[in-house]
């Protein structure tokens, strides 16, 4: 499993489409979704990128219920309805990869649902019912399978309310319940052990990467990691982009 997965990533790492400078990446569905250095949002659609309306955002996400991200200067996070996003809230890190649901994170880290049946027929601005959830978060991560994972201020990974070993700045998990994190060294690490029986796991698997990487998603097969060119080898320079 582990040979399997660092010899699909440096594959992928070859041949995946570019986009440059990219900041932030999610996926799910099939579908991927990204932030570059000028905060605009961009939609994968085969080989190339397309940028989605003119508002600046931090971070995206993309899932069962749709594209959502939150906006750069306010924390106001958005649905991206019929080629434009519309305002839905005020959070700082947004993730629509759960079952239908949106979840998020909001100063001071307080944690944040929007029930599957309003995220999914949203369509025009107006007053939502977010649910605040106990505990806190920097960030949250949910799946269609296995859960939710989440990182705390203390960099402390959690699965649900659940601490987990190791330390991580971000944690994603897959549509299929793969779970990666990143930690503040910028190594990526993948979750061992998960079933229906143990869905928190049991151990962490590091993958081998060419350089420090900032931030990882990960659906269907394919893990998206973003990194900086001026932290690259010199044979990797030319092949510094997201991934696929």
């Amino acid at each position: 499993m582990k040979a399997i997965a660092a010899l699909l990533l440096m594959l992928n790492y070859l041949s995946g489409p570019q986009q440059f400078p990219a900041v932030q990446i999610d996926a799910g569905q099939g579908n991927v979704v990204m932030t570059d250095s000028n905060n605009y949002a961009y939609f994968l659609i085969g080989s190339q990128w397309y940028k989605m309306g003119s508002l600046t955002l931090k971070h995206v996400s993309v899932g069962p219920a749709g594209i959502w991200g939150v906006a750069l200067k306010d924390n106001d996070v958005y649905k991206y309805v019929a080629g434009s996003f519309v305002y839905a809230g005020d959070l700082q890190q947004v993730d629509a990869g759960g079952d239908g649901q949106v979840v998020g994170v909001t100063y001071p880290s307080t944690i944040h649902c929007l029930k599957s049946t309003i995220a999914s027929a949203y369509r025009e601005r107006s007053t939502l019912n977010w649910t605040t959830l106990p505990g806190l978060l920097m960030y949250f991560s949910c799946s269609t399978k296995y859960g939710c994972w989440g990182v705390n201020s203390d960099i402390s990974p959690y699965f649900g309310w659940i601490q987990v070993d190791g330390l991580a700045v971000m944690v994603e998990i897959g549509t299929d319940g793969s779970v990666f994190v990143v930690n503040r060294g910028g190594e990526v690490f993948q979750r061992q052990g998960i079933d229906s029986s143990t869905p928190q796991g049991t151990s962490w698997t590091k993958i081998p990467m060419p350089s420090r990487i900032n931030h990882v998603s990960y659906d269907r097969g394919n893990l998206w990691v973003q990194s900086s060119c001026t932290h690259f080898p010199p044979q990797f320079k030319q092949k510094c982009f997201t991934l696929s």
